[in-house]
């Protein structure tokens, strides 16, 4: 699938700019990828969780902490029922 494609060069590119230092622009990007998960596999996917988790990291590089803490309480109880 191309959208496949692009989400996973999207989420290498935000593993870059977050080994760069450019925390701003990985966060962007990690909320790309995740919002791009969302919409291509659903929340129950694994791929989409890994998405939130990935989202979630950034936001807490960034002290972002209320918005991960959110993120994580959504998140969690879709892992804790499918993996």
């Amino acid at each position: 699938l191309p959208e496949e494609n692009i989400l996973v060069v999207q989420s290498n590119l935000a593993i870059t700019y977050g080994e760069l230092g450019d925390l701003e622009r990985a966060l962007s990007m990690e909320q790309e990828v995740y919002s791009g998960r969302l919409k291509l596999n659903g929340e129950d996917h694994e791929e989409t969780l890994i998405a939130a988790s990935n989202y979630a990291s950034g936001l807490m590089d960034l002290q972002h902490f209320e918005q991960a803490k959110s993120l994580l309480h959504k998140t969690m109880p879709v892992a804790r029922r499918v993996l």
